[in-house]
């Protein structure tokens, strides 16, 4: 049995054995697949990404998990993901079932407030992000989306319509008018 305030020396070489071999395979599957795979560009990346974090502090933390079950479990992640991203780009009916799709919170300084109720976000919490990206005064915003990771974008007012139109390409909650 460990006392909870002082591990045995052998426990916490066995710790510290797990955090290199953990860190090693990690670094190994991120150059097999790519720095993708820690990038928040989905819901499904981020959960990806928490995934991954619990496994290591799992295979790290608890000294009855093995290593290579750590390595396998970590693999498996990379290797799922890097399909659902495959199927994603190679199947438009698989990305509009299983992906989200940004959400138009904002026009022209005109907060959308049936979006935010459909994205289930609160004004405050918009307004927050719009004091966090410097607005002063709700004419400078030209659109506030609701990205697919959960972020906020602010555009701020820009005279290029056609570059608006390319910014806001396959957003949902669009406003007939644009």
């Amino acid at each position: 049995m460990e006392n909870w305030i002082l591990p045995s020396l052998w426990i916490m070489i066995k710790m510290l054995i797990s955090v290199v071999a953990i860190f090693g395979v990690i670094i190994i599957i991120t150059r097999i697949s790519g720095l993708r795979t820690f990038a928040k560009m989905s819901s499904f990346d981020f959960a990806s990404t928490i995934a991954i974090g619990s496994i290591l502090a799992a295979v790290v933390m608890n000294d009855e998990q093995s290593i290579l079950k750590g390595s396998a479990a970590l693999s498996g992640i990379v290797i799922f993901q890097s399909l659902f991203t495959m199927m994603t780009r190679k199947s438009a009916l698989f990305k509009r079932y299983f992906t989200n799709k940004p959400m138009l919170l904002m026009m022209d300084g005109v907060i959308l407030h049936n979006n935010l109720n459909k994205t289930n976000v609160g004004e405050d919490a918009l307004i927050a992000k719009l004091r966090k990206a410097n607005v002063i005064n709700f004419s400078e915003v030209l659109a506030v989306v609701l990205e697919t990771t959960g972020d906020m974008s602010v555009l701020h007012t820009a005279e290029d319509k056609i570059l608006m139109e390319k910014l806001l390409q396959g957003v949902e909650g669009l406003p007939s008018k644009l």
